[in-house]
């Protein structure tokens, strides 16, 4: 089980059907791990709507990630804290609350300080759903119940661009985060209604209190260190990287949070990061597994709809769609890898999640501009076939060896690796682009010349073709200039997003070797829980 497990006497009980309970738990969380995704697909629209570059609106996406990831070091503390149903319908007060700020931001400045919020707020929900569902159900049904909520939150991540699209397109992309304001009320009038904790709770968290402290000081590192790493890296191709002195301050910022971080979380009684747990091989490898497995997943979550917008001409619906089949194929793929784990070691089907994974990249790698939609949606069903592959026995893999009462920490960790890994992706792939576009259009624009004699008979050909459209000769032949540039910048485009899809192969490859230092775990056992 992950974040958020209380004293079993100040667990939470209802008299209300558990499946009701989990009806609305994951429903709830349903909606957080939707807007993980429900924006990537709408960028276009949200840089137009506030005027800033497609890079300034990725910070949509990162910042959520972001934050995401430090509030679930907290999420166990606070939970505990608080009691549960408190906690969780703080949670989602808040995120609704965000949301709606989300959908009427003003300016890209305004919106990222509610994508923080939101991120936040969605980071602390989602582990304690789980506890909430383990509760709430008898041991033998809490398998029935996870792969509930487990299908609630592999289908999110499906359902999220897809509908971002159609909302952006034929309504408005602040719809993207309206409509989450009535699904939000809903859930915490139902969650409310159906969730009830006993008489002795309160005063189990006022024992439990007395002798369980929070890491203040540690957690603000982290969160320092985590959040100057996510400015550095999406300010830094904006700002010229070091040659710019805030991103220099930004960096000695990080990486002083980071040094002070290490040996106070070191010889903190209850870390909030036991950074010792990353230093052991088998989870430390786990980690390193689920960072790169992140930033592959959300940089192509991000940019495989980019590249069909910008050089295919989709639609944000249809570009949503683009993902969905990889969606679908990764539910089933599900209960398939569920089957699997119980037969085969994790290591070796992370080997071969992580080579299929690198299968689906070097698909993407032959792209040019006559490949139709289903080009990319069978990469991205390849990359639906590989993703469970990892992300189910790294958990297995990552649990194995840690004691009881850290499995907390391990949840918590891999997740945050998983949010850190994606918002790094992002913006790796960022700057591949950014350079490797000016570098190949410099290299393709030595070629059109007007000495070239390919160059002549392409301008002739073409300004023939505008002459029998209508235009006049001078017309034909400055229509005939901007499409060769048109054309020129195109190719750009195409060369650097190959180039992006070989560095994230390279990222999916180097899980190979990760994955063959895990030691062999005991198969069979109860699946640990993830989110």
């Amino acid at each position: 089980m992950s974040a958020a497990a209380l004293p079993s006497a100040a667990a939470s009980r209802t008299a209300a059907s558990p499946w009701l309970i989990a009806l609305v738990v994951a429903g709830a969380s349903f909606m957080e791990v939707l807007d993980t995704t429900i924006a990537n697909v709408v960028l276009p629209y949200i840089a137009g709507g506030m005027g800033v570059s497609e890079d300034e609106a990725s910070w949509v996406v990162t910042t959520y990630l972001v934050a995401n990831a430090v509030i679930l070091t907290a999420s166990s503390y606070l939970a505990q804290r608080f009691g549960r149903k408190a906690f969780f319908l703080s949670c989602l007060g808040l995120f609704t609350l965000s949301s709606l700020m989300c959908g009427m931001a003003w300016s890209l400045q305004s919106m990222l300080v509610f994508r923080l919020l939101q991120g936040f707020a969605g980071g602390g929900m989602v582990p304690v759903a789980q506890s909430i569902l383990a509760d709430a159900f008898p041991p033998q049904k809490r398998g029935q119940a996870f792969a509930l909520f487990g299908i609630a939150v592999v289908v999110a991540p499906v359902v999220g661009p897809t509908l971002g699209g159609w909302l952006a397109d034929n309504i408005t992309w602040r719809w993207c985060f309206l409509i989450n304001v009535p699904v939000g009320v809903l859930a915490s009038t139902a969650i409310a209604a159906v969730l009830h904790e006993p008489g002795e709770a309160a005063e189990q968290r006022r024992m439990w209190r007395r002798s369980h402290g929070f890491d203040g000081v540690g957690f603000a590192l982290v969160a320092t260190f985590l959040g100057a790493l996510e400015l550095m890296l999406d300010r830094g191709l904006e700002d010229d990287w070091f040659g710019s002195t805030f991103i220099i301050a930004v960096a000695v910022v990080c990486a002083l949070a980071f040094v002070l971080m290490i040996p106070w979380e070191l010889n903190h009684r209850q870390p909030a990061v036991d950074v010792r747990m990353l230093g052991s091989r088998q989870f430390g490898a786990s980690f390193l597994v689920m960072l790169g497995t992140g930033a592959v997943l959300l940089a192509t979550t991000q940019f495989l709809p980019e590249l069909v917008q910008q050089a295919f001409g989709y639609t944000a619906t249809w570009a949503g769609l683009v993902l969905s089949p990889g969606g679908i194929v990764t539910m089933l793929m599900m209960f398939v890898v569920g089957s699997l784990s119980t037969k085969v070691q994790p290591k070796y089907l992370i080997v071969a999640g992580a080579l299929l994974c690198a299968l689906s990249m070097y698909q993407l790698t032959n792209t040019y501009a006559d490949l139709g939609f289903w080009f990319f949606a069978r990469t991205r069903m390849v990359l639906g076939v590989a993703l469970p592959l990892i992300f189910l026995p790294i958990m297995a893999a990552s649990y194995d060896g840690v004691p009881a009462g850290k499995t907390d920490q391990a949840s918590a960790l891999m997740n945050a690796a998983r949010n850190t890994g994606g918002s790094i992706g992002i913006s790796i792939v960022s700057n591949v682009l950014a350079h490797r576009e000016q570098f190949h259009q410099s290299r393709l624009v030595e070629h059109v010349v007007p000495s070239s004699a390919q160059y002549q008979d392409t301008l002739q050909q073409v300004t023939s073709y505008f002459v029998s459209q209508g235009s006049s000769l001078i017309q034909a032949q400055q229509q005939a200039i901007a499409w060769i540039g048109q054309q020129v910048e195109t190719q750009a485009t195409f060369l650097g997003f190959v180039d992006a899809f070989w560095v994230l192969m390279v990222i999916s490859l180097l899980a190979v070797p990760l994955a063959l230092t895990l030691r062999k775990v005991k198969l069979g056992g109860p699946a640990p829980s993830m989110h």
